[in-house]
């Protein structure tokens, strides 16, 4: 009997697997670590991030999402909590009357300079300390082409949005 199309062999699967447990294992630390150290979670952190990473401070609230693939919905509610905390500040974007854009704000860039050495720490004796140099390079070159291919289907945000009630097929 024929293998069936598109069968993930032992070793992908092994592969799978190793890649599943290491990013959770990993992603537990990471959020323990950012929760004592800043009382942050990691989808929090992410965006504070990116914003601190970007050189206007800032990004339309939609590219946010498609960077952190987050729902548009989703990321409203966690900007509107970075914002009650006054991490974040949102205001209308200046070049579309529909856009919103989100910027981190000096209290925001002080929590992620607060809690950044401790993410590396984490991120550094957990992923990197075990791995030599070259190791770590061949990683990102493994993981490289294929976080390119998921990304190269439409962004999460420009995905049609359902509504409740809406079946399949219907206009």
């Amino acid at each position: 009997m024929p293998d069936p199309p598109h069968a993930v062999d032992p070793v992908q699967l092994g592969a799978y697997f190793a890649l599943i447990e290491v990013s959770g294992l990993l992603r537990h630390a990471i959020e323990q670590q950012l929760r004592e150290a800043g009382d942050l979670t990691f989808t929090r952190f992410e965006l504070l991030m990116r914003l601190d990473q970007s050189p206007t401070g800032s990004h339309r609230m939609t590219d946010l999402a498609d960077a952190v693939v987050y729902s548009r919905s989703g990321l409203t509610y966690q900007a509107g909590l970075l914002e009650k905390a006054g991490l974040v500040t949102r205001t209308p974007s200046a070049d579309d009357e529909r856009g919103v854009t989100i910027a981190i704000t000096e209290a925001g860039r002080a929590l992620v300079a607060q809690v950044l050495p401790g993410h590396e720490e984490v991120v550094s004796r957990m992923l990197f300390d075990p791995l030599s140099r070259d190791d770590a390079r061949t990683l990102a070159s493994l993981l490289a082409p294929v976080r390119d291919h998921m990304r190269s289907a439409p962004p999460r945000s420009a995905t049609a949005r359902r509504r409740r009630g809406d079946r399949a097929g219907d206009p």
